[in-house]
């Protein structure tokens, strides 16, 4: 598996709430404890809380909605978002019940037919107190083709990288999204424009 790198050496900015994961939101405020309640051990309502995301909040491009999400309450709210949206999401929900949870970045080709430029693909790496241990995972939304799951040993993310063909990984563990994400989630009117935007570097 990965051997990561924290952005930042604090884990407590791992756990902060901002404008973008903003936990402490009327929406948000509360949810992760009701998707959790009377799940006690930790692993468990981690995985809770990721399948929510993966599972009950679409890919804004499988439902072929044009409204873009942006922070954690637009995101639950809309239920959809783009892979960074959603991962925003499942930070804030993790972050909510202590879960330290920070970001983290593919470059994969954006379309193998019709557009093959690089772009960045959002993750999400959790802490998992009970083994010590930093794990991606992937809350993009399965499909035909794409399985990602939960997994502590090996990780199970939507898509793999093909290095041969330009594609990449990035280990660095940030703990606000990237600025680069930021910037296109918040300039992009419609999907249209996302998709223009859409970033190829961290």
């Amino acid at each position: 598996m990965m051997k990561f790198t924290l952005q930042d050496s604090k884990i407590e900015s791992y756990l902060k709430e901002s404008g973008i994961i903003n936990f402490k939101n009327e929406l948000l405020a509360g949810y992760a404890d009701r998707l959790v309640d009377g799940i006690s051990n930790n692993v468990v309502q981690i995985k809770t809380i990721y399948e929510f995301v993966r599972d009950e909040i679409s890919h804004s491009f499988d439902i072929g909605v044009d409204n873009v999400t942006f922070k954690a309450s637009e995101v639950l709210k809309e239920k959809h978002g783009v892979c960074y949206a959603k991962s925003h999401l499942l930070a804030a929900l993790l972050r909510s019940i202590g879960v330290p949870t920070g970001f983290c970045y593919q470059g994969l080709i954006f379309d193998d037919v019709d557009d093959r430029r690089i772009i960045l693909h959002g993750l999400v790496a959790v802490y998992i107190k009970e083994i010590d241990k930093w794990i991606r995972l992937d809350p993009r939304g399965n499909k035909p083709g794409v399985d990602a799951q939960f997994s502590l040993t090996e990780e199970r993310l939507a898509f793999p990288v093909r290095k041969e063909l330009g594609e990449f990984d990035t280990n660095i563990i940030y703990s606000e999204p990237a600025i680069a994400v930021q910037r296109c989630l918040y300039e992009s009117k419609n999907r249209d424009e996302l998709i223009l935007k859409l970033p190829g570097k961290v």
